[in-house]
């Protein structure tokens, strides 16, 4: 049977982003676990269910799972996992990721190895490929150095902090997901001309944010199944 570890934030995951991948790779008949840094149940940005702010189908249907999903309400610590018994790692979005995840030397481990394992496959999303800037791999280089990678893009950020970095619920930004992957030497591309941005980049996939999240999915369930 084909496995899959979801590693979500503690801090603020975006819905959408965790949501889509989760089902898709579900009805699918690949067996889940998600993982959390300390193994308390995952808390949603409340943006990702604002009807305002994803619209109401959506908002309700992200609400619903992240309630009643006994995977998400029953997660294992991210320390207590292996990449090795898993066929892919998901890394879900949102600004949470970067408080807790993409700092989380267990995620990097994950990620690391998943990628540099040749049967293994990583999707990162959103603000959780800052995680990548982090991560380094088994010879000590970062891990995303000449890669390509899309994520959550400066121009996109600058729109939801004020001038001091700081977002609408007064938490200050610690850095910009594209400035620190591309100081780490990712090849970097949001392509922002784009409805949807994903990329493949060996066994790394990353996607830009909440509406390439359909297309993430099947671009991993893709892979798994070649």
């Amino acid at each position: 049977m084909t496995e899959a570890l979801f590693v979500v934030s503690e801090e603020g995951y975006w819905g959408e982003e965790c949501v889509e991948p989760l089902e898709t790779l579900s009805d699918a008949g690949v067996e889940i676990t998600v993982a959390t840094p300390s193994g308390s149940p995952p808390v949603i940005d409340e943006r990702s269910i604002d009807p305002d702010e994803v619209g109401a189908e959506t908002a309700a249907h992200v609400e619903e799972v992240h309630a009643s999903d006994e995977r998400l309400n029953d997660p294992i610590p991210v320390a207590e996992a292996s990449a090795e018994e898993y066929d892919a790692v998901v890394f879900p979005g949102g600004h949470g990721t970067e408080w807790d995840v993409n700092q989380d030397r267990h995620a990097r481990g994950l990620l690391a190895a998943a990628v540099e394992d040749e049967a293994g496959l990583a999707l990162v999303v959103c603000h959780a490929v800052g995680l990548l800037a982090f991560t380094r791999d088994r010879h000590g280089a970062f891990l995303v150095n000449g890669r390509s990678v899309t994520g959550f893009p400066n121009e996109w950020e600058e729109g939801m902090v004020d001038d001091a970095d700081r977002m609408d619920d007064g938490r200050k930004l610690p850095y910009m997901v594209e400035d620190e992957v591309e100081a780490a030497g990712g090849d970097w591309d949001a392509e922002l001309d784009a409805e949807t941005s994903v990329t493949v980049d060996g066994d790394l996939i990353t996607a830009r944010g909440p509406e390439s999240s359909a297309t993430a999915a099947e671009t991993l369930l893709d892979e798994l199944e070649g």
